[in-house]
């Protein structure tokens, strides 16, 4: 997972310092999403498993692009979730605890512009990276990757509102990395939950370049 967030940001410094080259469209955007909740759990054993929720709340989080194109632009962001995770698990027997959680996403986007004008741009698109979880003292990074779907509605010609719906999800993101027990949370569990959590809000979005 580190190499892959190296490479993010390798990828991210080139197409900067090739856009900047050409005068491209260079963008600074801001996020502020409502995240909903999910459901996890991890099932290895009648003795050692754990279910329970990730629960939603404010996700906030910034974002550099560029547009080589005028229909395409290319972001490298990061948002992030603290939250809580009430969680049933068996310890000796079946118990119930609610942990401090945060998610975190380093991500790199490809945005398709499907409308594009002075005063509406229409997009969507996908997000590839790495998501870290943590949950008590317990921490795991996993492969991530989104959807998202929305609109920027510029204010004026430098400054625009930005609304959007996203997926975000982490392919095996709880379990295998974490367990739950008297001690709090920890490493253990080998079996896997996905995690799906969908969001809308939106944000601004300043154009820093030409």
């Amino acid at each position: 997972m580190k190499n892959l967030f190296l490479f993010l940001v390798a990828f991210m410094a080139f197409a900067l310092n090739a856009t900047a080259q050409k005068k491209a469209d260079i963008r600074l955007n801001g996020y502020a999403v409502g995240a909903f909740s999910d459901k996890v759990d991890s099932y290895y054993s009648s003795t050692n498993y754990f279910e329970g929720t990730i629960n939603g709340g404010f996700q906030w989080g910034a974002g550099i692009e560029i547009k080589p194109q005028k229909m395409m632009g290319i972001e490298f962001l990061y948002n992030r979730l603290d939250t809580k995770a009430p969680m049933t698990y068996y310890d000796n027997g079946v118990k119930s605890g609610t942990f401090n959680a945060s998610v975190n996403n380093f991500m790199l986007g490809v945005n398709r512009y499907f409308v594009s004008n002075d005063k509406v741009e229409g997009f969507g698109g996908l997000l590839v990276g790495v998501t870290g979880f943590k949950i008590g003292s317990a921490t795991a990074t996993k492969f991530g990757y989104g959807f998202r779907l929305g609109a920027n509605v510029w204010a004026t010609p430098k400054v625009g509102l930005k609304f959007q719906a996203q997926l975000m999800s982490a392919s095996q993101a709880v379990g295998g990395g974490f367990y739950l027990g008297t001690g709090g949370a920890g490493a253990g569990v080998s079996s896997y939950s996905s995690f799906y959590q969908f969001g809308l809000g939106g944000g601004l979005v300043f154009k820093l370049g030409q």
